[in-house]
C-alpha cells in the first residue's frame, strides 16, 4: 500500500474519492454532486496550504483517504483547529488494514505541513485511541446520528534530529 497527496483532479482517483464523499456525507447533508466535487477540487492544496487530500492506493487503485484541513463542520467548536477530516475506507476494503495504514501516515503528513497537533470528532469510540488520539470531551454536535460525539486530539511530535 502507498500514500499519495492528491494534487490533480484530472484522473480516475479524484472521481472515485468524489463519489465516496458524495455518497457518504453529500447526500445526507443535502449537497449536490457538483457541490461535493467542487469542495474536493478545492481540497488539493500543496506545501503548507490546507486542505490537503491524501489517498491510500493498492495496486494503483484508491482504497481509502483522509484530509487535513483548517476547518470541519463541527460548528459548535470554532475555536478548535486544524482537523483530520473525511477519513474514509472503501467499503470493499474494510477489515484489511487500510485504516491502520492511513492512521500511521497522519503524523508525518501533519508534520510536513508544520502542524503541532490535529483534532477530529467522531462517533467511533475506541478506534482512534489505538493510534494515539486522546479523547478530550464528548460534545453535543447538534447533528443527527448520534448528536453526542467525541472530540479527539493527536499531538504531533517534532521529528527527532540526529
Amino acid at each position: 500500500m502507498e500514500l499519495i497527496r492528491l494534487e490533480d483532479e484530472s484522473n480516475e482517483i479524484f472521481r472515485i474519492i468524489c463519489d465516496w464523499n458524495y455518497n457518504w456525507w453529500g447526500i445526507s447533508g443535502g449537497k449536490s454532486k457538483e457541490e461535493v466535487d467542487d469542495f474536493m477540487r478545492h481540497s488539493l492544496c500543496v506545501g503548507r496550504r490546507m486542505p490537503q487530500t491524501f489517498v491510500a492506493l493498492e495496486n494503483g487503485a484508491p482504497v481509502g483517504m483522509y484530509q487535513i484541513a483548517v476547518f470541519d463542520d463541527l460548528e459548535v467548536r470554532p475555536n478548535i483547529y486544524p482537523w483530520l477530516i473525511n477519513v474514509y475506507v472503501d467499503e470493499a476494503q474494510r477489515g484489511r488494514g487500510v485504516c491502520r495504514f492511513l492512521m500511521g501516515t497522519v503524523p508525518e503528513m501533519a508534520r510536513r505541513i508544520g502542524l503541532p497537533e490535529l483534532f477530529l470528532y467522531t462517533k467511533h469510540v475506541g478506534l482512534y485511541e489505538k493510534f494515539g488520539w486522546i479523547c478530550l470531551e464528548h460534545v453535543d454536535t447538534f447533528k443527527n446520528e448520534p448528536r453526542v460525539q467525541g472530540i479527539y486530539k493527536l499531538e504531533i511530535a517534532a521529528r527527532q534530529q540526529s
